[in-house]
């Protein structure tokens, strides 16, 4: 059996009755493919990790808590058997050959009659990885060899085509704070699979260059204080070119749902009748003080973290803001787009009870290769933005977290 290579099949397992003997590590990595595969899993060991336990606990699968007995997997159609009693293990396969049950083992893979492939998914594919030679099993071959495909896959760099057509519509997805590496999986393959792409300024550029010629790219930035195309533009962008029969894919930074106007665009395709998924994307308020070493929690420090849009000064009418609310908090404060307002801010803050020397952090562009990080006081934020020239895309932050790490700006 050993000469000749293993046949690659996939089983069916909804309903079905699967057999696992062991409830230690082994099983906790193989149970939940297994759970999500829809099988009737009965799993037999006199003892369990947690994490085995919590999957019994919510009924995923039955426990019987004792050892292998004779019949156990009598009327199973499949077997892992990953104790560490090699006694065991020996009768439990022999009854599995006898029932004929495909059996895996986990304590010798060549007494066993069924191998588990290296697997990983990738929208709605399975990609299963096993080694042809028996004699030269190498389980870490196998599995580089499946993340390096799931990997590209996943990230855009290995494409592989619909042949049949594709629905037309919009992605809308969230970028992240900047750096191309921290958009999210689903969302950079979208992007590689995209007819146009419809992008703000503050979307990570640099995932641009890799997309493929035929690719429509079009600037939707809204550059502050600068040239802009109006959100109604952008909406009747969208809608547009998805009526063409277009895949298209409306690049934001951050998450589209926090300031970035993604809700509008939302609806302006749901009245359109085009069909819209939204991909989350990190958002700046949390992920760029995380890059510059800011926790916007801590214990003991700060046990929660409010984000506001600091685009329009506390004194401005329209501002939505309950600023004197906002200074009595002993949290952390995370503004986003208040640069130009920040010298209002900080004097709100403190007219209504916040110290003047509560420390504060501008962090400039980032997680991307331009970062830098301006502390200075609520009494200093004004003078420190315009001695250092801070300008947007910059975050803040407000809280006694902005010394909590090792390495606090001067």
């Amino acid at each position: 059996m050993a000469e000749n290579p293993a046949y690659p099949v996939g089983l069916r397992l909804t309903g079905r009755k699967v057999v696992v003997l062991g409830g230690g590590h082994v099983a906790q990595r193989r149970l939940p493919t297994l759970i999500a595969a829809g099988a009737d899993i009965h799993l037999v060991s006199p003892s369990v990790t947690p994490s085995v336990q919590a999957m019994a606990d919510a009924g995923e699968l039955t426990w019987h808590e004792r050892p292998y007995e004779e019949g156990d997997l009598a009327e199973a159609w499949y077997a892992l058997i990953a104790t560490g009693d090699t006694e065991a293990n020996t009768l439990a396969s022999a009854e599995a050959e006898r029932h004929r049950v495909w059996c895996v083992r986990s304590d010798d893979a060549d007494a066993a009659t069924a191998w588990t492939p290296a697997t990983g998914h990738s929208e709605g594919v399975t990609i299963a990885v096993l080694t042809t030679d028996a004699r030269g099993r190498d389980p870490r071959h196998t599995a580089a060899i499946r993340d390096a495909v799931v990997e590209g896959l996943r990230d855009g760099t290995l494409v592989a085509p619909h042949h049949r057509t594709r629905t037309p519509g919009v992605a809308l997805v969230g970028g992240g704070p900047g750096d191309p590496d921290l958009i999210t999986v689903r969302g950079r393959r979208l992007l590689a699979e995209a007819d146009v792409v419809i992008t703000d300024h503050l979307g990570p550029r640099d995932l641009l260059s890799e997309l493929p010629p035929s690719v429509e790219v079009i600037d939707a930035a809204k550059l502050p204080y600068g040239r802009f195309m109006a959100q109604e533009a952008i909406n009747n962008a969208l809608i547009e070119h998805a009526k063409q029969g277009r895949s298209v894919v409306r690049l934001k930074g951050g998450d589209p749902f926090v300031y970035g106007r993604g809700m509008e665009e939302v609806q302006a395709l749901a009245e359109a009748g085009v069909p819209c998924t939204v991909v989350p994307g990190i958002s700046s308020s949390i992920s760029v003080p995380g890059a510059a070493g800011i926790p916007v929690t801590h214990r003991g420090v700060a046990h929660e973290f409010t984000v506001v849009s600091g685009h329009i000064a506390p004194d401005d009418e329209r501002s939505l803001v309950d600023w004197p609310s906002l200074a009595k908090l002993t949290g952390t404060l995370v503004i986003l787009m208040g640069v130009g307002t920040i010298g209002k801010v900080a004097e709100t803050l403190i007219a209504h009870g916040k110290s003047p020397d509560t420390p504060l952090a501008l962090v400039q562009e980032g997680t991307t290769a331009a970062q830098r990080r301006v502390d200075a006081t609520l009494a200093t934020a004004a003078e420190a933005v315009l001695a250092h020239e801070v300008k947007p895309p910059a975050v803040i932050v407000i809280g006694e977290v902005v010394n909590v790490g090792p390495n606090p700006s001067a």
